[in-house]
């Protein structure tokens, strides 16, 4: 299980611009990447869920509620940071409607609050199998043998009316879904449950007997149909690696060949059988095998994170970015490193292969923090350039001054690189921050890095202000909260302050609701935003 399987709500969110640069780039893909923050009062941090979309709304379905999940085996994967509710997001009018699971069936009610599913979207149903959750029934943590189909378009709906939908979720139990930290593909009408592994107990480092964990190392392949309320699975001769398949929590993207067939590749991915480190080769996946190419090494995003597949006709190309999350290397003073702690990173990289079938890898600028892991890249599906397999078609004739990729969803947030290997998961929490993902045409864009501005969060679940910011030396802080008027209300002074993204986390559950205005002080800057608390 490890780092891979993996507080904040009701955002007021300064609107902040990070203009990512270039490090190193192919003539081939001339944008740069742009990323804005945008608030969704009453949309909760979470990370490592499942995701769909019905007429231009986005559904969210189980993850985790809290941080990374804690060594300690009475710590791990505690059944209070579950999701219990589901999410209905418009992202253009910033609406969020939500219900809760209770009323489920229990076993549908006890997958559904997982962390780390395998789904799909196959028109307006989405596809739902495995995933790992406490169990009350079992009293024990498991990886739910079961598929889950909820249909979009009977079930949103009905939340938006704030009506009963639970009579509408198909399920069935069969040993053969329990899998968790997989991912999933389709060709035809044949879906395909890539990787992943069965865990079941409670998850230790040192391999202690809390749980039990088998790898499938396969490609499980099946179909399914609806029987009234039932559901009825076939399934088919499964693809079998221990070599090349021996993988969960990797990323898995849809990409189109040469030759126009749809295809897959399974991304970097964890763990190898012989050594607690990432795999660094990818895997191709087609309706009838795999191909393996060990010949490439990638470096960066080796983990499950937010990604985007993106064709570029006018080179028969495939570009495919990586936002943040965990990984083995990243650059330093310009330098690629290995850290086999295998830590969080802020490197927004892309792999691009050629039409001739080359590989190559490119870092293409940092998050504004240690983000990105257990995230979801939903896609803007008003763009005709995104093709139902979603990946995005470049313009053959012209560069575009931008193309609005989508919104860039939750994941894992970290105050430091290596909050797990050092057990300082207290240091990580669900992101809250939901941000629009933008290419940007290269020669419009600044070639300087751009300054990250703190930025402060009310987190009303908590009745906690929440402010991250980066020091770039190091020094003293200081911060203080003021009524509109000027009356102080909160102040803190810290003296040394290391260098790096740090956090500073407000109880404010005394205050009276009302606007207040924050401010902090540090490295001769001094930044002040106006923030509601209710």
């Amino acid at each position: 299980m490890g780092k891979g399987f993996q507080k904040k709500n009701d955002m007021r969110l300064i609107l902040l611009i990070l203009l990512l640069p270039l490090w190193s780039f192919s003539q081939n893909f001339p944008f740069n990447v742009e990323l804005k923050p945008v608030s969704i009062p009453g949309f909760p941090g979470i990370h490592s869920y499942a995701v769909g979309y019905f007429q231009g709304k986005s559904v969210f379905i189980g993850g985790r509620l809290d941080g990374i999940h804690a060594r300690q085996p009475f710590n791990a994967f505690p059944s209070t940071g579950n999701n219990q509710r589901v999410y209905v997001v418009d992202f253009q009018t910033k609406q969020v409607w939500s219900s809760s699971l209770v009323g489920l069936d229990t076993g549908i009610f006890e997958q559904l609050q997982s962390t780390n599913f395998n789904f799909l979207q196959q028109g307006n149903d989405l596809i739902i199998t495995g995933g790992y959750s406490f169990s009350n029934r079992l009293q024990d943590h498991i990886t739910h043998p079961r598929l889950t189909v909820l249909p979009l378009d009977l079930v949103v709906p009905k939340i938006v009316r704030n009506q009963s939908w639970h009579m509408d979720v198909l399920s069935v139990q069969d040993t053969g879904f329990a899998v968790t930290g997989g991912q999933m593909a389709i060709f035809g009408d044949t879906l395909c449950l890539v990787g992943g592994h069965r865990f079941d107990g409670r998850y230790n480092p040192m391999g202690h007997s809390t749980y039990t964990q088998n790898y499938t190392e396969s490609v499980r392949r099946f179909t399914f149909q609806k029987s009234g309320n039932l559901l009825q699975v076939q399934w088919y001769s499964p693809i079998r690696s221990a070599d090349h398949l021996h993988r969960r929590d990797y990323n898995l993207m849809p990409y189109k060949s040469s030759q126009g067939e749809r295809k897959y590749v399974i991304s970097s991915g964890v763990f190898q059988p012989q050594v607690d480190l990432p795999f660094l080769y990818p895997v191709d996946l087609n309706s009838n095998g795999i191909v393996a190419d060990t010949g490439f090494s990638q470096r960066l995003s080796n983990y499950h994170s937010a990604k985007a597949s993106i064709y570029d006709p006018s080179n028969q190309a495939m570009h495919y970015l990586f936002f943040g999350g965990i990984s083995q290397y990243q650059y330093q003073n310009g330098q690629l490193v290995s850290d086999q702690s295998v830590p969080f990173v802020r490197t927004i990289s892309r792999l691009t292969r050629s039409s001739q079938g080359q590989w190559f890898e490119y870092p293409m600028g940092v998050m504004p923090g240690y983000l990105g892991a257990g995230a979801e890249l939903i896609i803007d599906h008003q763009n005709p350039s995104f093709q139902s397999d979603e990946i995005l078609t470049l313009p053959s004739t012209s560069i575009p001054d931008s193309i609005f990729l989508g919104y860039m969803v939750g994941g894992i947030s970290s105050s430091i690189p290596n909050a797990f290997s050092s057990n300082s998961t207290s240091l990580t929490s669900a992101n809250p921050l939901v941000m629009e993902v933008w290419l940007k045409n290269n020669r419009l864009a600044s070639n300087e890095v751009g300054t990250t501005q703190p930025y402060v969060l009310w987190d009303s679940n908590h009745q906690q202000l929440w402010v991250r910011w980066e020091m770039k030396a190091g020094g003293s802080v200081k911060l203080s909260l003021t009524s509109l008027d000027g009356k102080p209300v909160r102040k803190r002074v810290i003296k040394t302050v290391d260098p790096g993204f740090r956090e500073h986390v407000w109880d404010v559950q005394d205050l009276s609701a009302g606007m207040y205005v924050f401010q902090i002080q540090w490295e001769g800057k001094t930044f002040s935003q106006k923030i509601y608390i209710r």
